[in-house]
């Protein structure tokens, strides 16, 4: 059994869909980020980043923060999800770090200036939309070539997918880049339920 400590953001959901597609049972807890209760003690034991999510793994005990190390372990654990060897490993490797390092914290200022603090700076509001669509772009262009965004459906596009399902926060209008909506559009068709967890 997972314990999952979550909230309803694109990381918090990076893992519930994880836990979904896997099947591992899991019981999901509240982590209401807009109350603080990410800074509760006994939730930094868990997560001492005080960030969603966290997982802790029954089975043997293993506390863990950081939505993409999460996707790892579960991956791992569940076997699927995660190519186990050669070049389609490191490139969802790759592409999960796309994600983590400059996608999720990108458009995340994005939401910040363009959805929750609209008007209060013109340049931050220029720069995070620019950096916005360049993202999307990149997706675009690497969904030209593939399916998914490393051949067979992964950790990678479970990670994105949340993201990019905020579209309309980014200022983005999807029809600017088909290849993304094409991806968007099927892995919502295709996995409903999952890609909307329960809580």
């Amino acid at each position: 059994m997972i314990d999952l400590y979550t909230w309803t953001t694109p990381n918090g959901r990076k893992a519930s869909i994880m836990l979904e597609e896997t099947g591992l049972a899991y019981t999901a807890h509240a982590v209401d980020i807009t109350a603080g209760e990410q800074f509760d003690p006994e939730f930094l034991k868990i997560s001492p980043n005080n960030k969603i999510p966290a997982i802790v793994d029954q089975e043997n005990g293993l506390t863990m923060m950081q939505s993409g190390a999460i996707l790892l372990y579960l991956a791992e654990k569940a076997g699927m999800l995660m190519p186990k060897e050669g070049r389609a490993s490191w490139q969802v490797m790759e592409w999960l770090m796309w994600q983590m390092g400059d996608l999720g914290p990108m458009i995340g200022q994005a939401h910040h200036f363009l959805k929750f603090n609209k008007g209060k700076s013109a340049y931050a509001e220029e720069r995070y939309g620019k950096e916005a669509k360049r993202l999307y772009g990149v997706l675009d262009k690497r969904l030209a070539e593939h399916e998914y965004i490393v051949d067979d459906y992964s950790v990678a596009d479970i990670a994105a997918w949340p993201w990019i399902s905020r579209f309309e926060w980014h200022g983005i209008d999807l029809d600017e880049f088909p290849n993304v909506k094409r991806w968007y559009v099927a892995i919502a068709a295709s996995r409903g339920a999952i890609t909307c967890p329960r809580r």
